[in-house]
């Protein structure tokens, strides 16, 4: 199975890409890439259209996507296209996330006949440090089915079927089967630590001070 590290996105609120931020002087991108290495991964690529992601000494798969979320909270362009299309078994990881060892372990070890989705629930989390719930990644096996869900996806979009413009939470929704009108936090793998997405320069301190606990 290939790894895809996604590390799209225009950077508007870092100017540079948050996946090159550093946790105890190591480039995120290069922690999430140690820790699938150690877990005896090796087919493992970037998908960006940045060559800064080429100094890590994996292949960089130029995927423009223009996605990006100048206020931290509404998407304006299509968060769906941020998947590199390839056909065979790939395991789409979220870039700007500071994986813990045991999170890689359980996303490189848990089987799936389909698709598997993985991500946060906070209720369930006493390590966790965000107040909601955080998407982390897809497994798929079944990757016609993964691409056509995402063109559902967008067509129920286009209908008004959900609240805000869809991301992960809809996208499992819809390959799932599931009510459109509201995130059905159940239903998927949990990942339960500290694992969770780089948003403002300030989670790197608290990351940092969360490792060093």
């Amino acid at each position: 199975m290939k790894y895809i590290i996604m590390a799209g996105g225009t950077y508007e609120k870092w100017q540079t890409p948050k996946h090159l931020v550093k946790i105890h002087g190591e480039p995120l991108v290069a922690r999430t890439i140690r820790l699938l290495r150690e877990n005896g991964v090796n087919d493992i690529a970037i998908s960006s259209n940045d060559e800064r992601f080429e100094q890590f000494g994996v292949p960089v798969l130029h995927h423009i996507n223009p996605y990006h979320l100048p206020d931290g909270t509404d998407a304006v362009t299509p968060w769906l296209d941020a998947f590199y299309p390839i056909f065979k078994p790939v395991c789409y990881l979220m870039g700007d996330v500071v994986f813990s060892p045991e999170a890689i372990k359980t996303i490189v070890e848990t089987d799936t006949d389909d698709i598997q989705f993985f991500a946060s629930a906070p209720p369930f989390a006493p390590n966790y440090c965000k107040p909601w719930a955080e998407p982390f990644g897809f497994k798929v096996v079944d990757t016609k089915m993964f691409f056509q869900a995402i063109k559902e996806t967008k067509e129920y979009e286009k209908q008004g079927c959900f609240y805000r413009q869809p991301v992960s939470w809809e996208l499992w929704q819809v390959i799932k089967g599931t009510e459109l009108a509201k995130i059905d936090y159940t239903n998927y793998c949990v990942i339960n630590d500290y694992t969770c997405d780089i948003d403002v320069p300030e989670d790197i301190k608290l990351f940092e001070d969360l490792l060093n606990d």
